[in-house]
């Protein structure tokens, strides 16, 4: 158990170097989940940043004096055994890039909120190296969270092509604005 600043920190960082791991493996299974070009080069891309962040964290361990080990990250190891099983739900889906962008955004919200932890440690500790290494990683994983809800943004709007409301239309009938359902979920229930 830590007693002090500095003991926390060194046990975060150590949870968070095992999270980082986890993820450098589950990336690759994410990236050959995806249909998307464009998804699949993200989680590619997302996997060297992590490599790095791995990298960044030993140099934290490095400026707190202390062996670079991790600590089991039951967190992490959670979230990446829900993505896992999401994928194997809706493999073959056309909603899997979806379901693999939700499972990326938990990742990165869990990573950002303990990426903030830390830095505060490291800012109570007044060690302003330590911090900004830190907040390095910080700033990937917020614009990984931002590049993935521009991509969640535009698969959601080829989920809900016109062509579901053109089939209405097509019918000769208006169907009233409260009765007509989102394309969504029209494609959600032929998908499911």
């Amino acid at each position: 158990m830590p007693n002090s600043l500095k003991e926390l920190l060194e046990e975060e960082i150590r949870d968070l170097y095992d999270a980082e791991k986890q993820l450098v493996k589950a990336l690759p299974k994410m990236a050959k989940a995806a249909q998307s070009e464009e998804l699949r080069s993200g989680f590619e891309e997302h996997l060297e940043a992590t490599k790095g962040q791995v990298t960044r964290l030993e140099e934290v361990f490095r400026a707190l004096d202390a062996k670079a080990k991790g600590k089991p990250c039951a967190g992490m190891k959670g979230i990446v055994a829900e993505g896992q099983e999401a994928i194997q739900e809706h493999k073959g889906s056309e909603l899997i890039d979806m379901v693999l962008i939700g499972a990326a955004k938990r990742v990165e919200h869990y990573e950002m909120a303990a990426y903030q932890s830390v830095i505060k440690l490291a800012e109570a500790m007044g060690d302003s190296s330590i911090s900004e290494l830190l907040r390095e990683t910080l700033s990937e994983e917020e614009e990984t969270d931002r590049k993935l809800d521009e991509m969640c943004d535009e698969l959601i709007q080829e989920v809900a092509s016109p062509e579901s409301t053109e089939e209405d239309e097509d019918e000769g009938e208006e169907m009233p604005q409260r009765q007509r359902r989102p394309a969504a979920t029209a494609k959600t229930r032929k998908a499911g």
